[in-house]
């Protein structure tokens, strides 16, 4: 009956772990992104540098103890990595459900987006089996007895699994599980369908008293229907918070507003053009590979004289820096502006090119992919 079990929770958890380090791998670079949330609330702002490596690394460790687990291998090393680990993950994703820290864990990437409480609950579940295995370490019976065979198979999984991630951080996810994935519309998951109510927001105040020194937390409707805004003895502190009050549908889309300069509002006429355009997603101009935005901007130049292809450049950089970035790379694009968290999602690449068309995504693809102008306009533009 143990063994069985043993078995079972052997089973259960080395999937789990394969299944969560893969998912993660598969986009090292929004992982990485997911690693510098956690930095910034547990001040470890240093590590932001290298939140990619340690994504891809992290990733690595978890296929590896996972596939060690399933093959019986290093039973006693790997039972004693799988309890410090969970242990590790359960306090992190208690953390950040208690104090809401972190909106969304990232255990299984965007292709499972769960909540902290249920990551929390995952990793108990996860922790109680893995303190079974860990129990009965000594009775993990290793599918193969050689040493050489032994070696082979760790040197082999971590190798494949440092290769995986690798390959997608430099070109991209294998699978795209984010909303702007090829053959999406980005105005359609832009609009809340008809019938559907959309999320509902009311902004808080925070009032004190002048003479009593009482303080009060309402909300924006409660402070105008109680009519306390006129005493004088009322006033309202620190900055207004906005939250939300009922949940509706929410649009996979929802934090996408592309600007010129001035301010302008472009999105709609960006996203909804009838022909064909290119979109370059440049979010860091700082640092973003250069000799790539350089062969971009050929074949943006060689698009427009041949086909009239619009070509822009989406970035979060200050107007400022995109104009001095323009000038000194004689840029043959329309710079506009957005903000960072949709730019990155958009294409996990800086620069990325997406191609639209009537705000269907075509194609799309991370900069070391980019294909040259003749393959494109084979690909495109056959006649």
């Amino acid at each position: 009956m143990k063994r069985n079990l043993l078995l079972f929770a052997r089973i259960v958890v080395g999937v789990l772990f394969i299944f969560s380090g893969l998912i993660k791998a598969n986009d090292p670079l929004g992982f990485g992104y997911k690693l510098q949330e956690y930095f910034e609330v547990f001040h470890m702002g240093f590590l932001n540098g290298i939140a990619t490596l340690l994504a891809i690394l992290l990733c690595t460790l978890e296929i590896v103890l996972g596939a060690l687990l399933l093959l019986g291998i290093s039973g006693r090393r790997v039972a004693w990595g799988l309890l410090l680990l969970i242990i590790f993950f359960t306090l992190l994703t208690f953390v950040s459900a208690a104090f809401k820290v972190v909106t969304s864990c990232g255990c299984f990437g965007d292709a499972i987006p769960l909540t902290p409480w249920q990551s929390f609950t995952k990793d108990l579940v996860l922790l109680l089996l893995i303190v079974f295995i860990f129990r009965n370490r000594g009775r993990i019976v290793p599918a193969t007895t050689n040493s050489r065979w032994q070696s082979a198979l760790v040197a082999a999984v971590s190798i494949i699994s440092v290769l995986f991630g690798s390959l997608t951080y430099n070109y991209g996810p294998v699978i795209d599980f984010l909303p702007y994935k090829i053959g999406a519309n980005i105005p359609a998951l832009m609009r809340v369908p008809a019938g559907q109510k959309p999320d509902e927001y009311r902004i808080m105040y925070h009032l004190e008293n002048q003479k009593t020194h009482e303080t009060r937390d309402m909300s924006d409707a409660e402070y105008l229907k109680e009519g306390i805004w006129k005493d004088d003895n009322w006033k309202i502190v620190g900055e207004p918070k906005k939250e939300l009050w009922k949940k509706g549908f929410s649009p996979p889309v929802k934090d996408l507003f592309i600007n010129d300069a001035s301010g302008t509002d472009y999105t709609r006429e960006l996203l909804e053009n009838p022909y064909y355009n290119l979109v370059v997603v440049a979010w860091n101009l700082n640092t973003v590979n250069e000799q790539a935005i350089a062969e971009i901007n050929a074949l943006a130049l060689n698009a427009s004289e041949q086909f009239n292809i619009r070509t822009v450049l989406l970035t979060a950089n200050s107007a400022r820096d995109a104009e001095n970035f323009t000038r000194r790379h004689r840029l043959f694009m329309e710079i506009f502006y957005a903000d960072a968290v949709p730019l990155k999602s958009m294409v996990r690449a800086n620069p990325g090119v997406l191609l639209l068309k009537e705000g269907t995504i075509i194609n799309k693809w991370h900069y070391h992919s980019l294909p040259d102008f003749e393959t494109f306009s084979k690909a495109y533009f056959p006649n």
